[in-house]
C-alpha cells in the first residue's frame, strides 16, 4: 500500500481525505483500503521519510497535506522496477500498470511490463502442474462433487492468468 501511496502522491500533494477518495475513484477497482490502512502507511512513511506532512488552516480547520520527498520518489521507481510478488499478483501487476505513465523511457516501461508477464508464466505453470496432477486422479463417490467446484475454481484461475499473459504480452508489443 506504501507504494501505491507514493504513487498517487507522486500525481499531487493530498489529505488523508483525498488519498481516501482516490483510491474509491479508480484504485478501488483492485485494490482497497480504509482510513486506518491509509494512516497507518502514511505514519510509516513519515517515520522512513519517504513523504512529508504540511498543516495548514483551511476554514478555521487543521489540514495535513502530504507530499512525496525525493527519497519517496526513489523507493517507487525501485519498486516499480523490481520483482512483481507472487502472492497477490494480480494486484501487484494492476497497481504498477495504474502507475506506468510515471516511468518516463518506453524502454524502462516494456521492461516492467515484461517482467510481470515472467511472474504471470511462471505462476501459470504452477497452476498448470496443480492441474495435471489433479486430473485423472480417483476421487471417492462422497467428495466428487466439492471436487467438481474445487477444479472449477482452479480453471478460473487458468484462465484469469493466461487473460492477463495474453493482455499484458499486447500491452508490451504496443510499447
Amino acid at each position: 500500500m506504501e507504494h501505491v501511496i507514493l504513487g498517487l502522491l507522486m500525481i499531487q500533494s493530498q489529505t488523508l481525505y483525498e488519498l481516501h477518495q482516490s483510491f474509491t475513484r479508480g484504485i478501488s477497482l483492485f485494490y482497497s483500503a480504509s482510513y486506518g490502512s491509509l494512516q497507518t502507511a502514511l505514519k510509516k512513511l513519515l517515520d522512513k521519510e519517504r513523504v512529508a506532512c504540511e498543516e495548514l488552516v483551511e476554514n478555521g480547520r487543521l489540514k495535513k497535506v502530504y507530499h512525496v520527498l525525493p527519497q519517496g520518489r526513489e523507493e517507487f521507481f525501485r519498486w516499480m522496477q523490481g520483482e512483481t510478488p507472487g502472492h497477490k499478483l494480480e494486484v501487484a501487476a494492476l497497481s504498477k500498470l495504474f502507475f506506468l505513465g510515471h516511468v518516463e523511457h518506453a524502454l524502462d516501461k516494456r521492461s516492467i511490463v515484461a517482467e510481470i508477464m515472467d511472474k504471470l508464466e511462471q505462476e501459470l505453470a504452477g497452476l498448470e502442474q496443480m492441474e495435471r496432477e489433479l486430473v485423472g486422479g480417483e476421487v471417492p463417490e462422497r467428495y466428487r462433487d466439492i471436487f467438481r467446484y474445487q477444479l472449477l475454481t482452479l480453471n478460473y484461475g487458468l484462465g484469469a492468468h493466461r487473460y492477463a499473459r495474453d493482455w499484458f504480452g499486447r500491452l508490451r508489443e504496443e510499447l
